[in-house]
């Protein structure tokens, strides 16, 4: 078993352990609760918690194993076995490695043990062009062309994920209070799966750069793939007319129920108000920027104070700017969830005209919006 997996498996059976302990705290001292079912479930808690510790030791012994043979690996390699690695600064170690994973594969070439070892890279094969674990997790860092939803939606990398759209059921079948919710898991069904959504990256890269200090290239390549993934998942997540097979990736294809009012203050007020208390606690608005400014001037009304307050004031929800939504989206972003398979590969081509190598990355992808009743999107009316 990976080390992923481990990781995983160890969390769900942590989060298992920590439910029953509470739920044996809140029976045992309900005197209306039979003793027989805190018994059964201070049984549970002694099988989890033993399980628990069965996966830590193996997750623990896996860790250290792999943390030995990348120290070894880099310990080979700043002895200047084959890769360049030469400096004892891990983070001018790392550079250098990544900057010879791209000269590789410029050339290419399989990049060297030692290179694939120092970014923790776990495919033994060679043969494959998998994009090593640390460079495809640093791939979804902070880019120069920015993804808003980052900062407020839930980001995964799991191969085949599936998950229920509510975080929990009582046994109470009527326990959901949002009539539109329950409708929506009745017709919808209570799990969705996400997809391999399949595109590309291409990071253009001159020979004065691929011929430039480590820093240099690798700078310049992170810095062009970063912001085409951002750039990604921004267009098919806001896209006003998505292409066919990508109407449920976009906050406008997916059938998100439209809240109408007469101005776009208006009807950014009605859409959070016709949010059940549930998403409306931790709703969140998403506009561009011109609209916000076109309801502070209409709103101040000649008044300045207004246009010092901060948009949460103004709107009574915080508030994220993006050029992209053309109409305002309001709700709990969390249920805005990305998922992206863990096996990005990297492949390369030159541009004979131009002189430029390009450095091109194969991402899989899916954006889900796990329940469509957690959000409204405000619109104006339109008279005729």
């Amino acid at each position: 078993m990976e080390l992923f997996d481990l990781k995983r498996n160890l969390s769900t059976v942590a989060n298992q352990l920590k439910v029953t302990e509470n739920s044996i705290t809140e029976k045992a001292a309900d005197p209306n609760v039979p003793l027989e079912d805190v018994k059964a479930l201070k049984e549970k808690r002694d099988d989890l918690k033993e399980r628990y510790d069965l996966l830590k030791n193996q997750h623990d012994a896996l860790e250290h194993e792999q943390k030995a043979q990348i120290q070894a690996s880099l310990e080979r390699a700043n002895a200047g076995v084959s890769a360049g690695i030469k400096s004892a600064d891990p983070s001018v170690q790392k550079t250098s490695a990544k900057a010879s994973l791209i000269r590789a594969a410029m050339r290419k070439e399989v990049p060297a043990q030692e290179v694939r070892a120092a970014l923790g890279d776990n495919n033994s094969t060679g043969g494959e062009k998998l994009l090593p674990k640390t460079v495809s997790e640093e791939l979804l860092l902070e880019p120069f062309v920015k993804n808003p939803l980052r900062a407020v939606s839930t980001y995964t990398n799991v191969t085949n994920l599936e998950l229920p759209k509510v975080d929990f059921t009582l046994d109470d079948d009527n326990f959901i209070q949002d009539l539109e919710t329950a409708k929506e898991l009745e017709v919808e069904g209570s799990s969705l799966s996400f997809k391999r959504n399949k595109f590309k990256v291409m990071a253009l890269v001159s020979e004065t750069i691929l011929a430039a200090t480590d820093t240099a290239l690798v700078s310049t390549v992170e810095r062009a793939l970063q912001s085409g993934l951002a750039a990604k998942e921004k267009k098919v997540a806001f896209a006003a007319t998505p292409k066919a097979g990508e109407e449920e990736m976009s906050f406008y294809g997916a059938g998100i129920k439209e809240v109408t009012g007469e101005d776009k203050y208006k009807a950014i007020k009605k859409a959070i108000a016709d949010l059940h208390e549930d998403y409306r606690e931790n709703a969140k608005i998403m506009m561009t920027y011109p609209d916000y400014m076109d309801i502070v001037e209409t709103l101040a009304n000649g008044n300045a104070t207004l246009y010092s307050a901060q948009p949460e004031q103004v709107l009574g929800k915080p508030v994220i700017f993006s050029d992209s939504a053309v109409n305002p989206i309001v709700g709990d972003f969390r249920y805005s969830h990305f998922n992206y398979d863990p096996a990005i590969t990297y492949e390369s081509d030159k541009d004979i005209k131009t002189g430029e190598n390009v450095f091109v990355l194969t991402a899989y992808f899916d954006h889900k919006i796990k329940l469509k009743s957690a959000f409204r999107i405000a619109k104006v009316n339109v008279t005729p």
